[in-house]
């Protein structure tokens, strides 16, 4: 289940390379954090850091690129990446990276943000397929990683009944190989707090072998992998961003197939899929998927199992939970043909998920249009078409059985520093999907029907301005809403560059949606729920050694007539990082106060390379966390972190198998890299 952020968490790749410069580590940091609002608190962010950290070896030849290479730039829009290949067209290949501020919609940020992964001179053409090359050419990439809760939480007790099997300890070991960008393979083993580690080293294995670039064959994929198509309303699996400050986020770039090298152990296929041009601007991509998925399952008044959800999140700690694991068989087959010449596209999904034993519905209201059977069949149409400055882009869908969903939208560049997002969607309340991954306020879209508009004003280097509104309505009934309901969200920032090594952002952020009535009162209704954000940060660089970043940000929550709750987060980040040092660095120190849960705040962390933390600040206390890196060898790095909470005026931290005695709950984690 996709559960959506009030406030924004990061993942932090400033230690990706060390002939980085600070300013380059700063744009990346903004590029990423700002972009990263709306992920759920369980999604693995590797694939995106793999992306970037292998364009900085080796940048992409913009004269020699495709739209598919182009997409995987998170901070490319639809817009900007069709207006490059008209101009590409036009008038020939560039002659110097700096003619992208000709086209229309590259800014000088976005300049800026695309020089650390861009040449116009490397030879793409040097990957020629031999056994020597592959040997001897080829890039190796190791990471073992160990990561502990040094409080013993209660589900690690001696207790009757429900507790965790394994040990407190998490593993994580990744391999990747890479030849050029025609071979490719991965591993990756994967083993969570609480699960057993005797007799079943690691509870999660992925791995796939990819080839790209052989004549009619574009690209084909042995193993775990995804598929991104349209704008992710009938068939999108792994990462996936949603609504940001960048309104041009609202249009998805689909990737098409690609291999999956996370350790989300619900969202993607494993089988073999392959994109084949059948004929000039004419792909076929048809995939099939075979899994185990993990499932609470009963048996109905015949003696048959049923389930009526499935577990998306890959924990195996518990009796009950190991009792889940692999339960039921599912099998997905289907294909993707599309049509591209120059500035249009459009393309066709059918596939159909057939799974072992039947869905049922749930005993709550709220829940009658889930989907119920064995098998779901879906199909989808998208489309997109640059015209002058405009770009139009939607999808419709159909589930069988089940209802339709479909959005329609476009980004419009106004001048050479304003553009402009609108789009519109309409959901049903018995549309069924489970690889959708569309634009929706719910943590599912389905039974949602809105209005979405934004502005991105740019009008020198030192200012940028972000608005965007979202009315939404959802026309039956939700999680405790016994009504239809409606709701918007509305969010304003300003962001100040004065020059290369300071930098102010202000944004305000509100929300409003409904909710079933806390009071005691015979006759029930819905409340409106409101909340609001406020933040204020600063980032100055002050050399070429040290950086520092402050924040101050308030959260307001309000139910219906009750007292507002008003919370707050104060922090200062410093971060140390000589180039070509050995040792590199960075601490913050936190102080937050928040009534409830209600109005708790989330802040990004950083993190070692390859992980990614969000913090949520909910009660009183401080904050802390210090990384390192240290430089081994060459080829050869060691991370640590260590992050610990200090809480005020409780007697236990967390709740039910996770409770800790005491105020305190840390964290260290060790990781290891090998290059060769």
């Amino acid at each position: 289940m996709r559960f959506k952020f009030l406030s924004v968490f990061f993942v932090v790749i400033g230690f990706i390379a060390n002939a980085q410069t600070p300013e380059q580590k700063l744009e990346l940091k903004d590029i990423l954090e700002s972009v990263a609002e709306n992920l759920p608190d369980d999604y693995d962010i590797t694939e995106l850091i793999d992306i970037l950290n292998r364009y900085k070896k080796h940048p992409i030849n913009l004269n020699k690129t495709i739209p598919e290479e182009l997409k995987t730039l998170i901070f490319l829009s639809p817009l900007q990446i069709s207006n490059f290949f008209i101009r590409i067209k036009e008038s020939g290949n560039l002659a110097d990276v700096l003619e992208l501020q000709t086209i229309d919609g590259f800014d000088t940020k976005t300049v800026q943000s695309l020089l650390p992964f861009v040449t116009l001179n490397g030879n793409t053409e040097y990957e020629k397929l031999t056994w020597g090359n592959l040997l001897n050419q080829g890039e190796n990439d190791l990471m073992i990683r160990v990561a502990r809760i040094l409080e013993k939480q209660k589900g690690f007790r001696d207790l009757p009944g429900n507790r965790y099997m394994g040990s407190q300890e998490r593993f994580q070991t990744r391999y990747r190989y890479n030849y050029g960008t025609i071979v490719s393979a991965a591993i990756t083993l994967d083993k969570d707090a609480g699960e057993k580690f005797i007799g079943k080293p690691f509870d999660f294995y992925s791995g796939n072998i990819t080839f790209a670039k052989l004549g009619k064959i574009k690209k084909l994929v042995v193993g775990d992998f995804t598929m991104q198509f349209g704008q992710g309303l009938t068939l999108w699996s792994g990462f996936s961003f949603g609504k940001g400050p960048d309104v041009t986020s609202v249009a998805k770039k689909d990737l098409g197939l690609r291999p999956y090298n996370s350790t989300n152990e619900y969202s993607f296929f494993r089988g073999i899929s392959s994109t084949i041009n059948l004929y000039k601007n004419l792909d076929f991509t048809p995939f099939v998927s075979f899994r185990k998925l993990d499932a609470s399952q009963d048996l109905d008044v015949n003696g048959n199992l049923v389930q009526s959800t499935i577990n998306q999140t890959g924990l195996h700690r518990t009796p009950a939970e190991i009792s889940n694991d692999s339960s039921l068989s599912q099998q997905v087959y289907g294909g993707v043909l599309q049509y591209s010449k120059d500035e249009f596209v459009v393309g066709g999904i059918a596939y159909q998920n057939r799974y072992k034993s039947s869905f049922i519905t749930q005993t709550a209201l709220y829940d009658q249009f889930s989907f119920t059977g064995k098998s779901l069949t879906n199909f989808g149409l998208y489309y997109n078409y640059t015209y002058k400055n405009i770009y139009f882009y939607g999808e419709g869908s159909k589930s069988m059985p089940g209802g339709s969903a479909y959005l329609n939208g476009l980004l419009i560049s106004l001048s050479p520093t304003v553009s402009a997002a609108i789009t519109y969607r309409n959901y049903a309340k018995n549309y069924h999907n489970f690889f959708n991954q569309a634009v929706s306020e719910s943590s599912e879209p389905v039974n949602e029907k809105a209005w979405y508009a934004g502005l991105n004003i740019n009008p020198n280097k030192r200012w940028a301005f972000s608005f965007y509104g979202d009315y939404f309505q959802f026309p039956w009934l939700k999680f405790r809403v016994d009504a239809p309901s409606a709701g918007y969200e509305i969010l304003s920032q300003v962001v100040y560059t004065p020059n290369k090594i300071f930098k102010m952002l202000v944004r305000f952020k509100t929300e409003n949606k409904q909710q079933n009535t806390d009071l005691d009162h015979p006759i029930k209704f819905i409340d409106d729920v409101k909340k609001e954000g406020y933040r204020i940060e600063s980032n100055w660089h002050a050399n070429q050694k040290w950086q520092f970043q402050h924040r101050i940000e308030i959260s307001q929550y309000q139910k219906g007539e009750a007292k507002a709750e008003f919370g707050y987060l104060i922090y200062q980040d410093i971060d140390y990082s000589p180039l070509f040092s050995k040792i590199t660095g960075n601490l913050r120190i936190a102080y937050f106060n928040t009534p409830s849960y209600n109005s708790r705040i989330y802040a990004y962390e950083d993190d070692v390379l390859y992980s990614f933390a969000f913090g949520m600040y909910s009660g009183k206390g401080f904050r802390t966390y210090l990384n390192l890196k240290y430089n081994l060898a060459k080829k050869l790095n060691i991370w640590t972190r260590y992050a610990v909470f200090y809480y005020k005026d409780v007697k236990t931290v967390g709740t039910y198998l996770d409770e800790i005695e005491g105020n305190k709950k840390s964290e260290i984690k060790i990781q290891l890299r090998y290059q060769f």
